[in-house]
């Protein structure tokens, strides 16, 4: 059997000894924060440009987060424009092309703005970043975006910080099956078992903020949703049993006694 790291995501030919991505939005403090992380040892560690301090006085969080993977995304972006130049900020403050790509088209549900987030997804590709845009569960616009150049697409599972986990579980099982480019469900995920779960839809990975962050025990839910990642990816491998509408017995009834 492949160990995690054998196994491990594979984002843009860049190999990454795990599956799960975590946010770093939202904590108690920043300890608990740090705890999370060990707990979790996630892939990358996503860190919202506009909202941390880059540089100052005081130790940053990028100073925190030294030796992680940093996922600088684009958060609080409502314009290709915002969203363009925030994520050039990112590149130059943290030394990577990498980017979460949100733009968020309305603030009651936090939905993407797919039009302009299409148009962003080309303009960075185009100054040479690798994109992972953040957008609805459709797998016509998911096929958009790898078209336009992102090296994975990242459709929500539920509305951010609604914890409803996979709600169209058919539609993100049809992006995963149709989608030339890793796919990491982000958003929506209330626990371990919703983690899991997209996992055994065939997503490459997971990405998840709010339901560790605001766990009553960020640290123990931090590494229940590590190992439901590497579980979920171990049931989709292994294939499931069908559905059936009636029982089956585990064990043949011919032959026994009295059969």
């Amino acid at each position: 059997m492949a160990t995690m790291a054998e196994d491990g995501l594979v984002i843009a030919g860049r190999r990454f000894g795990g599956r799960l991505l975590l946010g770093s939005a939202g904590y108690p403090n920043q300890q608990v924060l740090l705890d999370a992380v060990q707990a979790a040892d996630p892939a990358m560690v996503t860190v919202a440009v506009r909202r941390i301090s880059l540089a100052g006085y005081a130790e940053s969080l990028v100073d925190v987060l030294a030796g992680r993977v940093l996922l600088p995304n684009t958060a609080g972006c409502t314009t290709v424009r915002d969203a363009v130049l925030t994520a050039e900020l990112g590149r130059e403050a943290l030394g990577t092309d990498w980017v979460k790509l949100e733009l968020i088209g309305d603030n009651e549900t936090l939905y993407p703005d797919v039009e302009q987030l299409l148009r962003a997804t080309e303009e960075l590709v185009g100054k040479g970043f690798t994109v992972l845009p953040y957008c609805t569960d459709d797998p016509v616009v998911c096929r958009k975006l790898a078209d336009a150049g992102a090296a994975a697409v990242m459709p929500l599972g539920a509305p951010i910080g609604t914890g409803l986990g996979v709600v169209n579980p058919y539609m993100i099982e049809r992006i995963c099956v149709t989608s030339a480019v890793p796919v990491i469900l982000d958003a929506g995920i209330g626990t371990a078992s919703d983690a899991a779960r997209a996992m055994e839809l065939g997503c490459a990975g997971v990405l998840l903020n709010t339901a560790v962050a605001r766990a009553r025990d960020p640290v123990r839910m931090a590494a229940a949703m590590a190992a439901a990642v590497h579980a979920g990816r171990d049931a989709h491998l292994a294939g499931r049993i069908p559905v059936r509408t009636q029982a089956e017995p585990s064990s043949p009834q011919l032959g026994l006694l009295g059969s």
